[in-house]
């Protein structure tokens, strides 16, 4: 651990913390935006791989929470129907990930900036999708494959996937399973990844997995929370505060 904090001052190691602890209570209240938050947090004050690298371990817990709060049987059931997009999913972001090391830290952050204002814009004004029986397979494999590189690259492939589930009409409960599902697998897919391209290792792993106390305390609180908040407020909130760190990624990716 004492080589991970030479990597950073004490103060952004704390930071990283809270920024956690923020992602971890939003996941747990509305079921999305852990690794957004984080990845945008994170990447205020430390360099874009080292972000990547602390989100990994807090992701794949993050989701197997949301998961195992259904049943093996829904599960399972999810699984079977969104095979496809489960599987270019996770293959794009093995794929994908392999190239996060040799990305210029500018073009990183324009890379995760511009998907964030948008996709995030997208949700926030309501903007709908439409897709329609016989076009759900073409539709899968294609929005599969961008959310998959999209994830490669920054970490989240959230977006997306809820922006592809309201366009399949699919209910709100059913959504939290099949994020959970997706987000679980992709979540594996993504450690992976990052351990081959070398992102995870022996000084940044102590680091990501000194991030899972945070995530874990931010997430319960939000479970608790969940019912007593308005949803809906709570996620527009949410919305435009990622518009923000996106546009000022975007700015850094242009600026310097």
């Amino acid at each position: 651990m004492e080589d991970t904090l030479n990597l950073m001052p004490l103060w952004a190691f704390f930071a990283a913390l809270a920024v956690t602890f923020l992602a971890g209570f939003v996941k747990g209240a509305v079921g999305f935006a852990l690794p957004l938050i984080m990845i945008s947090g994170l990447s205020l004050f430390l360099e874009p791989q080292l972000a990547i690298a602390g989100i990994l371990l807090p992701v794949v817990l993050s989701n197997f929470l949301q998961a195992g709060r259904f049943g093996l049987a829904q599960i399972r059931a999810v699984v079977i129907e969104y095979w496809r997009y489960i599987l270019i999913v996770c293959v794009m972001i093995l794929f994908v990930s392999q190239f996060v090391t040799v990305i210029p830290a500018q073009v990183f952050y324009l890379i995760l900036g511009v998907p964030v204002v948008i996709l995030s814009l997208i949700q926030l004004f309501g903007v709908r999708f439409h897709v329609p029986p016989a076009r759900r397979r073409i539709a899968e494999w294609g929005i599969g494959a961008f959310a998959g590189g999209l994830g490669g690259l920054t970490g989240t492939w959230g977006p997306p996937t809820v922006l592809y589930l309201i366009a399949l009409e699919t209910p709100k409960a059913k959504q939290m399973l099949v994020q959970g599902v997706v987000y679980g697998l992709g979540s594996v897919s993504l450690l992976i990844g990052h351990l081959q391209s070398g992102v995870l290792n022996t000084v940044t792993a102590p680091f990501s997995a000194a991030l899972l106390i945070p995530a874990f305390l931010g997430m319960q609180v939000g479970f608790w929370l969940s019912d007593r908040l308005d949803a809906e407020v709570f996620r527009k909130i949410t919305l435009i505060v990622l518009v923000v760190a996106g546009a000022n990624l975007v700015r850094r990716g242009l600026m310097g």
